[in-house]
């Protein structure tokens, strides 16, 4: 039932087990044991970002209490994240690909009512262009803010060393590769034309990345509060990654 559950084949299931392991996802072994085991809290955390059930409708399926439930999701749920991708050796010959997406979630306190017609957070994502693999995302802001204003103060910039970055037309003057703009009274040139059509095929994927992510429903409305959507975008994108590897 892993995979059907979580969109995740066994073995890489079992990847992220590992990793949840090695980040100390069993504690300090001191106090009240957890009444699930290690490989079960993990699957209980990837079922609820993808199915985006809510605790009393986990309950049943793990034998816990919704308390339960919710204590597992807060705190083996940070460990699921994904870990911003360094530039690589061959950066120069890389390319990358960065767009925001507006996640509608309750939480006021990080959302803001947006262009979508909910309150939303606008959250970056860099992908490579070549495997599609999420690079590293950035902390959700208002849903109102533009997607430029947002790179700026997001700190990705800095795992970008190096690397060509496409964006679409909101990220013009950041230092991204864009769109060529049509001035006033002057067309584009047939090469600046040719240019963006190439631009526009290879930024296509991340939009796919986007929906591939969005079959996690904890993305199409997140509950959680505070930094809940952060941790949930993050582990998302870790199990994104994991199920392309396979």
């Amino acid at each position: 039932w892993v995979e059907t559950f979580t969109g995740l084949r066994f073995g890489a299931f079992q990847r992220l087990l590992k990793v949840v392991r090695e980040r100390g996802g069993n504690g300090t072994m001191r106090g009240r044991p957890w009444c699930l085991p290690l490989g079960e809290r993990v699957l209980l955390v990837a079922v609820y970002y993808r199915t985006n059930l809510t605790m009393r409708q986990l309950r049943p399926l793990f034998g816990v209490s919704p308390a339960t439930v919710c204590r597992v999701i807060r705190k083996p749920g940070p460990l699921l994240t994904l870990e911003p991708v360094t530039p690589p050796a061959d950066a120069a010959d890389r390319l990358w690909i960065v767009d925001g997406t507006l996640i509608p979630v309750r939480d006021r306190a990080v959302a803001a009512s947006s262009r979508n017609y909910r309150f939303s957070a606008n959250v970056q994502v860099i992908v490579d262009a070549d495997t599609r693999l999420v690079v590293a995302t950035a902390r959700p802001a208002p849903g109102n803010k533009a997607d430029a204003q947002v790179w700026r103060n997001s700190g990705l910039a800095r795992h970008c060393e190096g690397v060509t970055v496409l964006g679409d037309g909101a990220y013009v003057n950041t230092g991204l590769v864009v769109l060529h703009r049509k001035r006033q009274r002057r067309a584009l040139l047939p090469g600046e034309e040719a240019d963006n059509a190439a631009h526009r095929r290879v930024r296509a994927r991340v939009e796919h990345t986007f929906a591939a992510l969005k079959n996690y429903k904890i993305l199409r409305d997140c509950r959680q509060r505070g930094d809940g959507l952060h941790h949930a975008v993050r582990a998302v994108a870790h199990m994104h990654n994991l199920a392309l590897a396979t």
